[in-house]
């Protein structure tokens, strides 16, 4: 039967990267006359299945750029404005802040709009470069907009946008979902006169009233934790400049594949005086010992998190649940302090007032689930307890280690575990030995598969039978075949038409 299929690749795509013939791969994956070809099979169909995903990104791209036409203008990069912005922070920006700062003001001075994700571990700095982005745009008089994933973080942002921009004399405001209905009419209302030159806010922006004048930037933190409705509400407004930025290291290749529709930059270089954070895995029969640490750091001043993995006790899950450990804690363990419960359930008011009284030190050791995850800046946190830790990725520890050590004080991570089988142990080890985020994705990556690290599922991207994407120099290959299948403008009629059952999502391609 397999001689009956038109082989989907070009020919020139065939020969440059020495494939096996469609027909022969899919003959030698079922009955293989050797390893060798069986490998020359894989590869063949693998590279098949990387190159779909490949072209499908960077065909978002492509019509991502097409919509420039409808562009009124180009933002003027002014060097010595930047400069003048730089001139002004009490520290010099390290070299990769410099180089991602470069790449994202070269795009935003050209004719196409930019589509570049930020990348950068947690403290290496990244808000202070989208702060220059934005200070270049507003100069050139665009609006601004800001979407983060979470009121909590939203406030954070836009108390440190609004100290580095607060003498240049913008009107920087915040739009979440606390605010009330007449503030939001207004600010609405102020957005679509103009008024407001820059808008920090949560997912309460994406609304059908919401109108720019001249949107020229838009940043959104975390991309992830948005679905498919922020671009089609960015792109309401013509085509602004997209900066994404995330905290959760993606290796370079896999970066590739999710992200590839979007350019690169990456700050994997962390300003100097960061401390690093003393991790330790913690064994259950020294878990007392622990706490009586803890009482003697909270004494001395220090606070604390707890991060448990669920929020109320679960039947099927033997895990610690956040208001289940709240109460004991608080009624056998640390007694005589004051404790907060924070979770996703609480009301939004109830969330911003837990976190007031911790930022206060009127709370001094805070129960948590993931929701303090991202965005909380506490710099006399010094202490994080992760319970179950061997249930979270390395990435998702290394967000919540980075919750601490951003003060003065040396800080610690305990990690409490579950299990205990080889994989577990290698995964924890690596957390205590690495406090390198882009390391430890890496790590993570080859110790569990992309599917579990990144939710590869929930990305788009289909169920792969051959390449894995955990394969840095097959991913890397394909890209490049993407990109010059897309520049020669070849046809690949027959590869879409097989594409229908090799369980991977309908692609369109317009030439």
């Amino acid at each position: 039967l397999s001689k009956f299929f038109e082989d989907p690749l070009p020919k020139e795509i065939i020969e440059e990267y020495q494939l096996m013939n469609f027909n022969d791969a899919i003959a030698q994956v079922h009955f293989p006359e050797s390893d060798e070809l069986l490998d020359a099979a894989r590869h063949r169909l693998g590279f098949q299945e990387l190159l779909l995903i490949q072209l499908r990104v960077l065909n978002r791209k492509k019509l991502w750029r097409e919509m420039a036409e409808n562009r009124k203008e180009s933002l003027v990069m002014d060097k010595k404005c930047v400069q003048s912005f730089l001139d002004r922070l009490p520290y010099k920006l390290t070299g990769a802040q410099t180089r991602s700062l470069n790449e994202i003001l070269i795009d935003m001075s050209g004719s196409l709009p930019m589509s570049r994700l930020l990348e950068g571990d947690v403290g290496s700095g990244k808000t202070v470069v989208a702060a220059a982005a934005a200070y270049m745009a507003l100069m050139s008089g665009h609006q601004v907009l800001m979407m983060v994933p979470t009121e909590i973080l939203a406030k954070q942002h836009f108390e440190t946008m609004y100290g580095y921009l607060k003498d240049c004399g913008f009107n920087i405001q915040l739009l979440v979902g606390s605010l009330t209905k007449t503030q939001k009419e207004q600010l609405v209302n102020d957005l679509k006169n103009g008024v407001i030159d820059f808008v920090i806010g949560t997912h309460a922006i994406i609304q059908d009233n919401v109108h720019f004048r001249n949107l020229g930037l838009a940043i959104i933190d975390e991309q992830h934790r948005f679905g498919v409705s922020q671009r089609a509400f960015i792109k309401q407004f013509g085509t602004p400049h997209t900066l994404s930025m995330t905290a959760t290291p993606i290796p370079r290749t896999l970066a590739l594949t999710l992200y590839g529709d979007q350019d690169l930059s990456i700050i994997d270089e962390m300003p100097p005086g960061r401390q690093e954070i003393i991790t330790r895995v913690v064994p259950e029969n020294k878990r007392d010992g622990a706490y009586e640490w803890i009482k003697d750091q909270v004494l001395k001043g220090r606070q604390a998190f707890i991060v448990c993995p669920l929020i109320e006790e679960s039947e099927v899950l033997e895990v610690k649940s956040a208001v289940n450990e709240y109460e004991r804690l608080s009624h056998e363990v640390f007694s005589e302090f004051k404790l907060g419960l924070l979770h996703g359930r609480l009301k939004q008011s109830e969330k911003d007032e837990i976190m007031e009284l911790f930022s206060l030190k009127k709370i001094n050791i805070l129960v948590s689930t993931t929701v303090i995850e991202v965005g909380i800046d506490v710099p006399n946190a010094t202490i994080m307890v992760v319970e179950a830790a061997d249930r979270f990725g390395l990435a998702q520890l290394h967000q919540l280690r980075g919750r601490v050590g951003r003060g003065e004080f040396q800080s610690y991570c305990f990690l409490f575990l579950e299990g205990d089988s080889e994989i577990v142990r290698q995964r924890m080890s690596a957390m205590v030995e690495n406090s390198d985020g882009f390391k430890l994705a890496e790590i993570d990556l080859s110790l569990r598969g992309p599917g579990e690290v990144y939710g590869i599922r929930q990305s788009g991207i289909p169920d792969l039978k051959m390449a894995s994407l955990s394969d840095r120099k097959l991913v890397q290959v394909a890209r490049e075949a993407a990109e010059k299948i897309m520049a020669l403008n070849l046809r690949l009629d027959a590869f879409f038409e097989l594409s229908r059952y090799i369980d991977a999502e309908e692609v369109v391609i317009d030439y």
